[in-house]
């Protein structure tokens, strides 16, 4: 049938010809010729070449030419000429699969289209208040703030444009060596990261030089909170010894922690280079016929004087120090602090008695942003003064060698008792696990990382559900935790033959060492735990762009009634 068709038109095709060409006849004996005329006549005579041909020869054609295309196909290898960087994409099959990898594609290009649409908005905002240099409070500062919003939501699409890719391929099975291969929309290259390192310019920082007189000590009193506060109150009182010229007296094991299990001591007078800082058991043996404190000058005097109830000054008592009556510098309030300056400090302070207590500091409000500034207030030749012992800092190393590697994710998430610590905040600082795992998300797809280092109070009840809820690129992405003791693993042999292991404040350090080594740090809102990891990272340059508090910026989307 298809020949008969194919010689009726060539019969068809020749009529038309010959018409043609007794059209053109007529046409040159025509004294009225138009230009389209003359072009119609140009165009049929080509047409005439062109079909000029035997049926004999198209027969012969259509045969040699199949024959050609066989030899042809078993002479070379077909695949290898038509080869690319693409593997062969194998059909599986699965209608289903395809169909839903297209609809997740879908909702992921809408996502993109969002994006972009906000991104347009921001640049018309800038464009539109580009007078804002020229306005009163905008610095570099907001400029630079103004630059990594606009880099971090390009590449927040480049990101999303690259799971759209993987969600189209995966359908094909793939792999994700296309994705992978595909270097030249990879957010680490060429500085693009971002999660990248936070140079906070050490060396600009505003110092005061600690030179302590000879004799003249610091008798320092923590009581507030647990460990991660005692520290901050610690760091607060080498500030004051620093203003006063005074050498600190580490508190004793009997009263407070045992610091030394916990911090490098030695390694923060080698920082200073001279003698700053001594140990309760130090100042004791030299103070061995008077163990005096001269003068009790309370920072604090409400709700009690120096923060101190009876209990602590009976244990103060039981060390063998004598010591003089409380007395408060001014009216000041734990719960509501007054901000003060250096000067009210040496003003209050100043004394010629040898030893010198101001009870606990905690709360105490001086020049904040001098204090907890990257490296902090003292001027020193370290990265920072307060940091864990040697031996915490080296099990820290080996765990992240065993276990996490150079690329992961550590986060803080508190819960134990913070539910009612939370929910007295406004706002409420404490999360349902869902939307906290919804915010992990987010940080995982800046990030990148493929482990999460998890320090945590939680249940395994919580715990077992975040890690069903962390995903990303449709894949469940690890969640790791320090394990119970194990004779086969070797990362932690230098606590246990120091007889450390075990210790709640050394593991506690040492989750926290763990936690400022990360790329990427996520901590808990209103935890001095948080805020200490915070400092520690800024100290040691770990800090990144991408460091959060967990669900930054949002509210809880359920918060229970007060009881």
């Amino acid at each position: 049938m298809m020949r008969d068709r194919e010689s009726s038109d060539e019969e068809d095709d020749r009529e038309n010809l010959i018409h043609q060409n007794e059209r053109v006849d007529d046409l040159s004996k025509s004294p009225r010729r138009s230009t389209f005329q003359i072009e119609d006549v140009k165009d049929r005579f080509a047409l005439c070449r062109r079909f000029n041909f035997t049926s004999g020869k198209r027969y012969l054609l259509a045969i040699i030419l199949p024959v050609l295309v066989l030899i042809l196909y078993f002479a070379t290898d077909i695949k290898s000429l038509f080869q690319t960087t693409v593997t062969t994409i194998t059909y599986d099959g699965s209608f289903n699969s395809m169909r839903e990898s297209e609809l997740r594609a879908l909702y992921l290009l809408k996502q993109q289209q969002l994006g972009l649409f906000k991104l347009w908005n921001h640049t018309l905002v800038n464009d539109t208040g580009s007078s804002l240099e020229s306005t009163p409070g905008f610095t570099s500062v907001s400029r630079s703030s103004i630059v990594e919003d606009l880099k971090s939501d390009l590449l927040r699409q480049i990101s999303l444009n690259k799971q759209i890719q993987q969600v189209l391929l995966s359908s094909h099975q793939l792999g994700n060596s296309l994705i992978t291969s595909d270097n030249s929309t990879d957010p680490s290259l060429g500085g693009l990261g971002r999660c990248r390192k936070v140079d906070h310019n050490l060396s600009q920082r505003r110092t005061v030089e600690w030179k302590p007189r000879s004799n003249k000590y610091l008798f320092a009193i923590c009581v507030s909170g647990q460990m991660s506060n005692h520290l901050i109150c610690l760091e607060k009182h080498m500030f004051f010894a620093a203003l006063l010229n005074r050498i600190l007296v580490i508190p004793s094991s009997k009263v407070d922690y045992e610091f030394r299990r916990v911090l490098d001591v030695d390694h923060i007078n080698k920082c200073l280079g001279r003698e700053v800082i001594v140990t309760y058991d130090e100042f004791a043996e030299r103070q061995k016929s008077h163990l005096h404190i001269d003068k009790f000058l309370c920072y604090f005097s409400q709700p009690q004087p120096c923060f101190l109830d009876e209990e602590r000054v009976k244990k103060l008592k039981s060390l063998g120090i004598s010591m003089n009556k409380l007395e408060g510098a001014w009216n000041e309030d734990v719960k509501n602090p007054k901000k003060r300056t250096v000067q009210d400090i040496m003003a209050k302070f100043s004394t010629d008695d040898d030893v010198l207590a101001i009870g606990d500091v905690f709360f105490a409000d001086v020049e904040n942003d001098w204090v907890m500034q990257p490296g902090g207030p003292i001027s020193h030749k370290c990265k920072t003064l307060i940091e864990p012992s040697r031996l915490i800092m080296l099990s820290a190393q080996r765990f992240v060698q065993t276990f996490l590697g150079d690329n992961f994710i550590a986060l803080h998430f508190r819960r134990h008792g913070f539910l009612k610590f939370c929910n007295a905040k406004k706002p409420s600082c404490f999360y349902p696990v869902p939307q906290a795992a919804d915010c992990i998300n987010s940080v995982l797809e800046r990030a990148n990382s493929p482990v999460i280092y998890l320090s945590t109070d939680a249940a395994e009840s919580e715990t077992g559900l975040l890690q069903s809820l962390v995903v990303f690129n449709g894949k469940t992405v690890p969640i790791v935790q320090r394990p119970a003791r194990n004779s086969a693993e070797k990362w932690d042999a230098l606590l246990y033959r120091h007889g450390l292991e075990g210790d709640p404040q050394v593991e506690a350090m040492l989750d926290k060492t763990i936690c400022a080594m990360s790329s990427v740090f996520i901590g808990s809102s209103g935890s001095t735990f948080t805020d200490d990891i915070l400092r520690l990272r800024k100290d040691w340059g770990c800090a990144s762009l991408c460091d959060e508090y967990l669900c930054q910026g949002e509210l809880p989307n359920f918060i229970a009634d007060d009881e």
